[in-house]
């Protein structure tokens, strides 16, 4: 357990880090460009098949399953792997091919403006992208219920490579401009998907599990699967729809040179909100603010579930109730200082990561307003990972489900109002303020189905971290005050962020301690004192 966990965690930071690389490329040659919402839309639609799955619903729904028949009968697990891919595999195949043929007809019938046209291409490449990533989805999903850990962990590696490999080639190798990069990337982008489909085959095959066709669809097994899948997606990746929802609103409504300055809104000629460029503000930020969300919040609630599950399996009340606490209460001593520590190095971090070749510091400007916005809700993605979890450990996959959808269509209403009086900017808050609805509403859901309460000693310890979080943010603005001085420059800025972070850090474990904050003994020297709780 312990080493799958390493390779986890340490392939998951790898990811990440060459995740951010591979923005900071994308910055240097695209910039807040049109060109860039282009991109950012057209991988959007394909790679929300990847984030849907890789952000647990496939694990989730089918290790337990799995592992369960691998027990009882190890023959039959042949079949049932190769039927749950098979089946996936060809819905996935036929959603495919319908949104090939809407493209299609679309760019024939409608004469679409030239980079609306280019968006709808590039989707049109990548799409079967949806096909090969959900396949390795749930090949990790079973490599990872033989305790392989590894190769599923290093398939993103391998896709952020090769976009890297595919940007620096184009763009400084061939002299590429950016208007037939993003037609490489997108090959680049299949590509990949192949190279991350074999890297699951091979261990696969080692463990006996060889792919073909299968369609024993009227198992247990397989209809148990099924039947969990469908509403864990929807219910774990609300914030992914809401992401996708800003995106596609924003380069609805955002004006350029060949849509023009004004749009006819409910009879009215208004002009456009927000403009080109818009869409690539928002890809910037939430690559940053999702961060520490997939590296802290998603481990958080993953290293939880198996507990919450073991005590909801045990008909274990008291164990259930102080888990879910503690975890609420973990999640928001993590999520809290995350939210403001990024908030006082906004400017900093975005300027060393993305202020060069076409970024500009105006860039710099916007995006740090989105980011803020989008940051003020990252308590609410830290409960949302782990509330819906809750349930899941109890066998109610539903009402996560009918929660996100309700925030889904809260989030897009919010937009719509929003990016009037706050521009793109706008769009970041309603997705912020879409998490805390739904945090709130199945808090409430626990409280009325399963008598779950907070109590006063646990509200305790969220004071307590809200009163060190507040001496920290204090300080780190203080520290932001005492640098105003330095001129804006690379060196500088990382100046900036180095003491904001060392400073920050200190303080906040430094004011935890006074304070009598349990949740420093559950991070740092384990569960002992944190049960008390």
């Amino acid at each position: 357990m312990f080493k799958g966990f390493r390779q986890i965690a340490f392939l998951t930071v790898i990811s990440r880090v060459f995740g951010m690389i591979r923005d900071v490329a994308f910055s240097h040659f695209f910039g807040l460009s049109g060109m860039m919402d282009v991109w950012a839309i057209a991988f959007m639609i394909p790679n929300l098949s990847r984030r849907i799955f890789g952000e647990g619903a496939a694990a989730s729904s089918l290790i337990p399953v799995y592992s369960e028949e691998l027990k009882k009968n190890p023959k039959g697990t042949l079949d049932l792997a190769r039927t749950i891919t098979t089946v996936i595999f060809v819905i996935l195949a036929g959603i495919v091919i319908i949104g090939e043929v809407i493209i299609w007809l679309y760019c024939r019938n409608a004469d679409p403006v030239p980079n609306t046209r280019r968006m709808l291409i590039l989707i049109a490449i990548m799409l079967p992208y949806m096909c090969l990533i959900c396949t390795v989805a749930i090949l990790a999903g079973l490599l990872n219920a033989h305790h392989h850990f590894a190769m599923p962990a290093a398939a993103p590696i391998a896709l952020n490579l090769v976009i890297i490999g595919a940007l620096c080639i184009s763009g400084w190798g061939l002299k590429m401009m950016p208007e037939s990069q993003v037609y490489l990337l997108a090959v680049a982008v299949i590509l990949a998907g192949i190279l991350q489909l074999i890297m699951q085959m091979v261990p696969l095959a080692k463990h006996g599990v060889t792919l073909r066709p299968a369609w024993h669809v009227r198992t247990a097994a397989f209809k148990k699967i099924m039947l969990l899948m469908a509403p864990m997606i929807v219910g774990l990746t609300v914030t992914q729809f809401n992401t996708l929802a800003d995106g596609v609103i924003a380069k609805w409504l955002s004006g350029s040179e060949q849509k023009g300055q004004t749009l006819l809104w409910f009879g009215r000629e208004v002009l456009y909100p927000v403009r080109e460029g818009a869409v690539a503000s928002l890809y910037f930020s939430q690559r940053l603010y999702q961060f520490p969300l997939g590296v802290l919040g998603i481990s958080l609630a993953t290293a939880i579930f198996p507990i919450l599950s073991a005590a909801a399996a045990e008909n274990d009340e008291q164990l259930l109730h102080r888990t879910i606490r503690q975890g609420i209460a973990a999640a928001v001593f993590i999520a809290l200082p995350a939210m403001i520590g990024l908030m006082l190095v906004s400017r900093p971090l975005i300027a060393v990561l993305y202020q060069h070749g076409q970024f500009s510091p105006e860039d710099t400007k916007q995006v740090q307003r989105v980011l803020i916005f989008y940051t003020i809700g990252l308590c609410g993605y830290f409960l949302q990972q782990l509330v819906t979890r809750v349930f899941y450990s109890l066998k109610d996959s539903k009402w996560p489900a009918r929660t996100a959808i309700a925030a889904v269509f809260v989030n897009v209403a919010l937009n719509l109002t929003l990016i009037w009086p706050l521009g793109v900017s706008g769009l970041a808050l309603a997705t912020a303020i879409c998490s805390y609805l739904q945090v709130g509403i199945l808090l409430f859901l626990l409280n009325r189905q399963f008598k779950f309460s907070v109590p006063k000693q646990t509200l305790l310890l969220l004071l307590k971290t809200i009163l060190a979080a507040a001496v920290m943010g204090g300080t780190g603005w203080a520290c932001l005050k005492c640098m105003s001085g330095l001129t804006s420059n690379k060196l500088n800025d990382l100046l900036r962020i180095g003491v904001q972070v060392a400073v920050c850090s200190g303080v906040y474990i430094a004011a935890s301690r006074l304070l009598g904050n349990p949740m420093l003994a559950l991070l740092f020297r384990g569960r002992k004192k944190a049960k008390k709780a």
